[in-house]
């Protein structure tokens, strides 16, 4: 009989555990994928995934193993705040951080993309600055520290990896999880499956009776665009996130890489541009690149997945096809061909297919995007460049909110919810900070 049974290893459930690794109590982390040492999907090679269980987003560490990128922020990356409160917020990623750097996060730099001066002058423009401290760590030392909290871990608590839970059942005071390697009971149950683990999360809800709300999608298209561009507004910060209003919808800017380039994303069985910081490669473009994403709130899972899929998968055509137009182009009305791609002064960083968006998008996320160039050509005082280029079409995909007390603590007594699983957080750091927070209050609350 385990005291918590912590389902999933991503960092939700990996800062959960290291607060919880002080304490008397049995814990045990049951993760479906495998070991950090372990993981070795083909995408992250630029390769076809051939993975039974998909390394690259199931294992220890998550997500948390890609980029590393933490930012410190109540501005964006969850609703935390309203769980928890500003304050305590604050101090929560403070905790985090300090972890991070206790096993090497300080080698590498945490800045802060605050200034005053250009927040002033964005608003002018109808553009609000959002503003974060960030601790990019990137792949490699991501996976370095998370691979040394491992070995702290894994001395005080149980980890087992493929492990499939199959069923949970509550029978008065006792959960019992029946998995492909046995049945295991326990007092205590935290669902920390992340994002990846959404559909097994829905069926485990409707199971148990757990309340479910709402769930957001994210589209948006992706630009990338000659990075002396937005030099100006770059220069005392390694990205700016931007918030633009279209009438009572919110868009923001998402994954800003300067001298970056854009990679296929391989997600819910769809394929969409996405940036990769130029510190993954070896050289720098001369690029920039970044998505504006869109929000549209669906009453259940299933119809968000509806119709991203519809969108997503009609470009996609069953294949990796992602669709680029030129800026001019779009403004024009006319299609991007290859051969009017020769001259163009930006060339795409990833190998693509040159059409019209207007046929492939909903004209709403044009609209949207044409809104914010104009804006933030008032912004950095120049005009967006024609040969910038837009791909359709990105997603980010959330997990649908779960009804919780003040606590984290679902309708079903002893049943917790942390991390993006929850609904609630949509980052590694309010992730993270999530896990930490339970953690407390499971040490202080449920000693057995």
């Amino acid at each position: 009989m385990y005291d918590i049974t912590v389902i999933g290893s991503g960092v939700s459930s990996i800062f959960l555990a290291y607060t919880l690794s002080q304490s008397n109590q049995k814990i045990l982390i049951l993760e479906k994928g495998k070991s950090i040492e372990k993981r070795n999907c083909p995408l992250d090679r630029g390769e076809t995934c051939n993975c039974k269980i998909c390394d690259k987003y199931f294992g220890f560490a998550g997500l948390g193993k890609s980029e590393g990128k933490f930012n410190y922020t109540s501005d964006f990356g969850g609703e935390l705040e309203q769980k928890v409160g500003r304050e305590n917020l604050l101090q929560l990623m403070d905790e985090v951080d300090e972890i991070l750097c206790r096993f090497g996060g300080d080698s590498v730099i945490k800045y802060s993309t605050a200034n005053t001066e250009l927040s002033k002058k964005a608003q002018l423009c109808n553009l609000q600055m959002l503003t974060t401290e960030v601790r990019h760590l990137g792949t490699s030392l991501s996976t370095e520290i998370f691979h040394q909290i491992y070995k702290v871990l894994s001395s005080k608590i149980d980890i087992q990896f493929e492990v499939d839970v199959q069923e949970i059942i509550k029978d008065n005071d006792t959960f019992t999880l029946i998995t492909n390697k046995g049945d295991i009971q326990s007092q205590q149950v935290v669902f920390a499956t992340g994002r990846s683990g959404t559909d097994w999360l829905d069926k485990q809800c409707a199971s148990l009776g757990v309340k479910q709300g709402k769930t957001r999608l994210d589209l948006g298209i992706r630009v990338e665009m000659a990075e002396q561009q937005l030099r100006s507004i770059l220069e005392d910060t390694f990205e700016t996130k931007l918030a633009y209003a279209h009438g009572d919808i919110i868009s923001t800017t998402y994954c800003m890489n300067p001298k970056g380039r854009i990679i296929r994303k391989h997600q819910e069985g769809l394929v969409m541009p996405d940036g990769q910081n130029f510190r993954e490669q070896k050289n720098g473009t001369s690029n920039l690149n970044f998505t504006l994403f869109t929000p549209t709130y669906f009453s259940t899972l299933k119809e968000a997945n509806m119709y991203a899929h519809k969108v997503i998968s009609e470009i996609n055509k069953g294949t990796d096809r992602i669709v680029v137009q030129r800026y001019g182009d779009l403004r024009k009305g006319q299609v991007t061909s290859k051969e009017n791609m020769y001259n163009n002064r930006i060339q795409p960083s990833l190998k693509v297919e040159f059409g019209d968006l207007t046929k492939e998008i909903p004209l709403l996320y044009i609209q949207i995007l044409q809104g914010f160039l104009n804006h933030l050509e008032e912004f950095i005082g120049e005009a967006i460049d024609e040969d910038t280029l837009l791909y359709g079409m990105d997603g980010k995909f959330y997990s649908p909110t779960i009804e919780t007390d003040e606590n984290f603590q679902t309708n079903i007594q002893g049943l917790y919810v942390i991390g993006d699983c929850s609904g609630v957080t949509h980052s590694l750091s309010h992730a993270a900070a999530s896990g930490i927070f339970v953690g407390k209050y499971l040490a202080r609350n449920c000693e057995f």
